[in-house]
């Protein structure tokens, strides 16, 4: 699969751990969705793409609420 960037061919799968955490005063103690998805790094300009898995988007969605996930 080539890079959407930069259409090099050189690149990488590996698995992540984020944490993604939601702005505005309404979320302070949300503690945010913690996620493990796979990543793929260009490993020629640095791009990145990557698929959350769908029980956490689910979450992401359940925790964002209407303004947030539109």
């Amino acid at each position: 699969m080539s890079c959407d960037l930069c259409g090099a061919e050189n690149q990488a799968e590996f698995n992540a751990e984020i944490m993604i955490h939601f702005s505005g005063r309404r979320h302070l103690d949300n503690p945010g969705v913690l996620t493990f998805p796979t990543i793929f790094v260009c490993l020629d300009c640095g791009s990145t793409r990557l698929t959350i898995p769908e029980t956490d988007l689910r979450r992401l969605r359940e925790s964002a609420g209407p303004s947030e996930a539109a």
